[in-house]
């Protein structure tokens, strides 16, 4: 018996140790199946994290394009096309007096030979330099009131000679000895030369009294005019220069006879003139230059023999008055 027993004791051993061995594989299979779907899904969340930036990187440059200003566009034009925006008057900086190689003889004597320069919108510009070395001759032609023997001179696009009504509804002249009709009272003569010049009644009215209060005409407005000081009748002749509100004002000595004052105001107003018209100044007086100037053309014996502005002016020597006295040597001279 005991043989049989431990015999049968074995044979159960053995299936005992083979039992787990049969059942081993079954979860040992299973278990691939069961994480093949982590797998799965493991590999599934790299892309899908791959795929997450794309909108983030998209959202700034979306965010540029929705805070980045569309451009104006005029009716009509296609989205690619985009309308310039002009200003509906001329642009600063245009030229508005152009000389172009002016010559002018009296007899054998020649006033000016080949002059050139422009002045832009915006500038003062000084004409300076000695008496006879003809300033007024330049500024008589540029008006039209002397006929060059050769050359050109245009007032905003005008020429000045034939295009004589259109220039002077575009200019403003004060001549060195601005001839008033002296009989006249001033604001007679202003009433008189702005109907003359097209403006309206209440244009006129309201230009009038501009000038009176900023060439302090108040107190003799209603005095003839042969009663008035020189001081007086020149701040007439300024104020029939800009009644009409010119682009362009070509004047003479504008100061010449004035008292400290008066002087200070005519250079206010000149400046502020200036601001956006253009202006040439006829002068050869160094500290009108400086107050009032932009840039400078300095002619001598009839010829141009410096522009640039006052600082480059003054760099040809030590002041003002030296490179005044410098540049109106005689032109054989100058080395």
């Amino acid at each position: 018996m005991e043989p049989d027993e431990s015999k049968a004791k074995a044979d159960d051993e053995v299936a005992e140790a083979q039992a787990p061995d049969a059942k081993e594989p079954t979860p040992e299979a299973k278990e691939p199946e069961a994480e093949e779907p982590e797998a799965k899904a493991e590999s599934k969340e790299p892309a899908a994290k791959a795929k997450e930036p794309e909108p983030k990187a998209k959202e700034p440059e979306a965010d540029a394009k929705a805070k980045e200003p569309k451009p104006a566009r005029a009716p009509g034009l296609p989205a690619t096309e985009v309308s310039p925006v002009r200003p509906t008057r001329a642009q600063p900086g245009e030229v508005l007096i152009t000389a172009s190689h002016l010559t002018k003889y009296y007899g054998g004597f020649v006033a000016v030979r080949d002059v050139s320069f422009e002045v832009r919108r915006g500038e003062v510009v000084a004409f300076l330099g000695p008496n006879g070395a003809g300033k007024s001759t330049t500024m008589k032609i540029l008006t039209g009131v002397v006929a060059p023997h050769e050359g050109v001179a245009e007032i905003c696009g005008c020429n000045s000679l034939e295009q004589r009504i259109e220039v002077a509804h575009k200019l403003g002249y004060l001549p060195e000895n601005g001839p008033l009709y002296e009989g006249m009272t001033p604001e007679a003569l202003l009433r008189f030369l702005g109907a003359a010049r097209g403006l309206e009644p209440t244009r006129l009215h309201r230009r009038i009294e501009q000038l009176r209060d900023q060439l302090e005409l108040g107190s003799v407005m209603a005095k003839p005019i042969h009663k008035l000081s020189r001081g007086f009748r020149q701040r007439v002749g300024l104020a029939q220069a800009l009644v009409h509100e010119p682009d362009v004002l070509i004047l003479d000595e504008p100061t010449n006879g004035l008292d400290p004052n008066q002087i200070r105001e005519v250079r206010r107003v000149i400046r502020t003139f200036g601001r956006d018209k253009a202006v040439l100044l006829s002068t050869h007086i160094l500290q009108e230059v400086e107050a009032v100037c932009d840039r400078v053309v300095f002619i001598n014996e009839g010829r141009i023999v410096f522009t640039g502005t006052v600082d480059e002016l003054r760099a040809k020597a030590d002041t003002l008055d030296l490179a005044f006295a410098a540049f109106t040597q005689p032109v054989g001279a100058r080395s």
